[in-house]
């Protein structure tokens, strides 16, 4: 859309009038006369007076038009004024490979369920800040809080299984978040953990990684992952057997209630894309937007009209220099 920053000026349009119209001193030549003066001078012929005038008319817009400031505004840009820093933790333990999920028909592994429902998640959290942390024998930040969705979703889907030990460090992962999370400036802190065992590994306790986080106002939300039977083939035939024995949800339970979080079972891709519009809930996206449209200036335009019409003047003159000068001996 195009505007003008400062409209008002062209309202000194017909000041070139005025000042001719009603000149600060009556005495022959003591009037006011600008640069380019808009009068034409008495000796000139009535035509060519006429058409010199219009062409300084012409100059004065082109100046007016480019000292109000024209511009192009785009179209607006909503930029969220305040949103979550928010954590992402996922279990990278060797039994993420267990095969007991379905998605689209096809049967997977925990890990491959977990990258395309959290994939999902993270594209629809526009606005806040988002970090990776990958645990299995220890925590590690594979991505700093930041706003760039598209870094995460390609962190998350770059990780394999194994990558970081096989074990399951649940209190590492929780220590971990609470220190990203304290150099930053205070601001609605969660951390959303995805494991599908119990603490097996690290050095700091899930509990009391759980406590000190909750001093911190961490809330942490806790997914455990794993379908309740699975069918598998023996010597002896097909079995059904409980792929999430090493489950400890009385852990991840005790952990959401400490920090005011909640804990969530995901036994099926359904239940996991249901904990994560859950979880949008819990923790809505900031709608408080602030706007802004992108501006390009396009003043010099105008300018470089003023400065064509002002060649043409000055073109003319020459010309019609000698006309003049016979005139004035007369």
């Amino acid at each position: 859309m195009l505007t003008l920053s400062w409209p008002w000026l062209l309202a000194l349009l017909p000041l070139p009038w005025f000042i001719k119209k009603f000149p600060l001193s009556q005495s022959q030549g003591g009037y006011l006369q600008l640069p380019g003066a808009l009068a034409s001078s008495k000796q000139q012929q009535h035509s060519q007076q006429q058409s010199t005038r219009k062409r300084y008319w012409l100059m004065w817009l082109f100046l007016l038009l480019a000292v109000a400031r024209p511009q192009w505004l785009g179209d607006p840009i909503e930029l969220p004024s305040k949103g979550r820093d928010l954590m992402l933790a996922v279990d990278l333990s060797g039994s993420m490979q267990i095969e007991d999920m379905v998605l689209n028909g096809k049967t997977v592994d925990r890990f491959s369920l977990i990258q395309n429902v959290l994939g999902e998640f993270i594209e629809r959290r526009n606005g806040d800040r988002l970090g990776l942390i990958l645990f299995a024998d220890h925590a590690y930040l594979q991505a700093p809080l930041t706003q760039d969705r598209r870094s995460i979703a390609t962190f998350l889907a770059d990780a394999q299984i194994g990558l970081v030990g096989k074990q399951t460090a649940i209190g590492e992962a929780i220590a971990l978040a609470v220190k990203r999370f304290d150099q930053v400036s205070e601001s609605n802190r969660v951390l959303v953990l995805l494991t599908d065992g119990s603490n097996n590994a690290g050095n700091i306790e899930p509990d009391v990684a759980a406590e000190i986080a909750a001093k911190r106002n961490v809330t942490i939300y806790t997914v455990g992952v794993g379908a309740e039977l699975m069918e598998r083939r023996t010597i002896f035939g097909k079995e059904r057997v409980n792929p999430s024995m090493d489950l400890d949800e009385a852990q991840l339970q005790r952990l959401a209630d400490m920090t005011n979080g909640f804990y969530f079972r995901a036994k099926n891709s359904e239940d996991l894309a249901q904990i994560y519009q859950k979880i949008d809930q819990l923790e809505p996206v900031s709608r408080d937007n602030l706007s802004y449209r992108p501006k390009s200036e396009l003043f010099f335009w105008p300018l470089l009209g003023a400065l064509f019409v002002s060649l043409w003047i000055s073109l003319s003159q020459v010309i019609t220099l000698p006309n003049w000068l016979k005139r004035g001996v007369q």
